[in-house]
């Protein structure tokens, strides 16, 4: 998915509004630059605006202001936007008359809390040695916090201690915890999932709260881990493979955000795609979190282009170990992968023997005057400008600009109301194909960005399976 603000985005910018009971809405803010509502405080007296008014929509600032709209204290790590580093709003405390709020942060490497009372001004930093980035949420009293440690596409939980510097480990099993809370009294429930195991709702009291309602889906494999040398450092990607001995077809599933990350957790796509007797390999590239604020900030002015070269990295490494067949080797991805798929096409003409685009972005220009106002101001911050001020990085990032270098079958899946990757700029690239009677299937449907009917996601995966199956060479040998 590609990244917004949560705030009400505008033609122009950005605006909050407040509704008291029984009243009418009411703006306290409004910046031509991205900025969302993090959170209310537990007695609705304060809101924690996160914003990027300094032009960086890669790293904001946090304002906590009154529900008229006055400023009780910022906070802002960018120093005017000088310094590439960025604040979350994690939540204020949940007990009545207590101001302080959690607050991420990246001013030693990565993202982790500190505990921030925008009344007094102080800060609080907490004592966590752990390697990889950090979230946190409140006990119900506030007087520990539910660590959420991810490292390495894997997470675990932790409780901290506030008063102690306490920090101890939750038993949770192996694989990503993609939610947690704690209860009042002191267990903790948390969605939990593996690339075998399909997510559930667990408890530390041993219990499952929550299996999926309706037909559960059946397990899958599990993940190996590859670590492969990239231009831009070791590249991390995660590995699934069919029964049988290779070398195998193999989907390269590339993640969308771009500032997110695969992990070790269930994803029925991918599922899919083993049982058809296919190898999935999915790359965390430069741009993806999990890795520290550097791996995250390298994306920046080549954009697209940096990613590729991480997944070309592990690419050779798939044919060379024997995993991949050579000449079965599919791109695919939604969102900013599915944008990253039509630019490989184009790039790496003789990789791909086969690309799947879901809801991509196919020509940037176009794109960029089309979506939304909070990923305007994330492609700006991306590329260093708009298309007019800094054209030749748009064009070098476009897949339009490459797309008559495409050899490979190109399956597209657009949704024609997406605010996002819009249609019109999706349209002109298919109709490039068509010029050149390029191999091309489109599949547009009634929704935004992706759909959240189950038989419609189905159906998809459906068609993709069945497209890489009619155009894709037989095995040699």
């Amino acid at each position: 998915m590609r990244e917004e603000g949560r705030g009400a985005a505008e033609p122009g910018g950005s605006s909050i509004h407040v509704l008291r009971p029984g009243g009418t809405p009411v703006e306290i803010y409004r910046h031509p630059e991205s900025a969302g509502v993090g959170d209310l405080s537990y007695d609705s007296s304060l809101i924690a605006v996160e914003h990027t008014e300094h032009g960086d929509a890669m790293h904001s600032s946090i304002r906590v202001v009154t529900l008229d709209g006055d400023t009780v204290a910022e906070l802002d790590d960018t120093k005017g936007g000088t310094e590439e580093l960025g604040l979350a709003v994690m939540g204020f405390a949940p007990v009545a008359g207590d101001p302080r709020l959690l607050v991420g942060h990246q001013r030693r490497g990565r993202w982790e809390p500190m505990i921030w009372n925008p009344v007094t001004g102080e800060e609080t930093a907490l004592a966590l040695d752990l390697p990889g980035d950090i979230g946190a949420d409140w006990y119900p009293d506030g007087s520990a916090l539910l660590i959420d440690h991810s490292h390495q596409a894997r997470s675990e939980l932790w409780r901290y201690d506030i008063a102690s510097g306490g920090l101890t480990r939750i038993d949770t099993p192996a694989g990503t915890v993609s939610g947690a809370t704690a209860r009042p009294d002191g267990s903790v429930e948390f969605l939990w999932s593996s690339a075998a195991r399909p997510p559930e709702v667990r408890s530390t009291t041993g219990k499952v709260v929550l299996d999926p309602p309706g037909m559960k889906a059946p397990g899958s494999v599990p993940v190996t881990d590859a670590w492969v040398d990239g231009p831009g450092g070791r590249v991390h990607a995660l590995v699934q493979r069919p029964e049988g001995d290779g070398p195998f077809p193999t989907v390269f599933d590339i993640h969308g955000g771009p500032t997110w990350h695969d992990s070790d957790s269930f994803a029925s796509g991918t599922a899919a795609w083993v049982d058809h007797g296919f190898a999935v390999v999915r790359v965390n590239y430069r741009g993806s979190t999990g890795y520290g604020r550097e791996w995250t900030d390298a994306l920046k002015h080549r954009v697209g282009l940096i990613e590729l070269e991480d997944i070309a990295a592990v690419r050779e490494w798939a044919v060379s170990s024997g995993l991949a067949d050579p000449a079965r080797l599919v791109l695919s991805g939604g969102s900013w992968g599915g944008y990253l798929t039509l630019l490989g096409l184009g790039t790496q003409p003789e990789a791909w023997a086969l690309g799947l685009a879901a809801v991509p972005v196919a020509d940037y220009v176009t794109a960029y005057h089309d979506e939304m106002e909070a990923l305007k101001a994330m492609d700006r911050t991306l590329l260093g400008g708009t298309p007019e001020e800094v054209p030749e990085r748009f064009a070098a990032s476009s897949p339009l600009t490459y797309v008559d270098q495409v050899r490979a079958p190109v399956y597209i899946s657009a949704g024609v109301n997406d605010p996002r990757c819009p249609i019109r700029q999706v349209e002109n690239y298919v109709r490039r194909l068509e010029e050149r009677g390029a191999p091309h299937e489109v599949y547009r449907y009634d929704a935004g960005h992706g759909s959240l009917v189950v038989e419609e996601r189905i159906k998809q995966v459906r068609l993709e399976i069945d497209f890489a199956q009619r155009y894709l060479p037989a095995a040699s040998g």
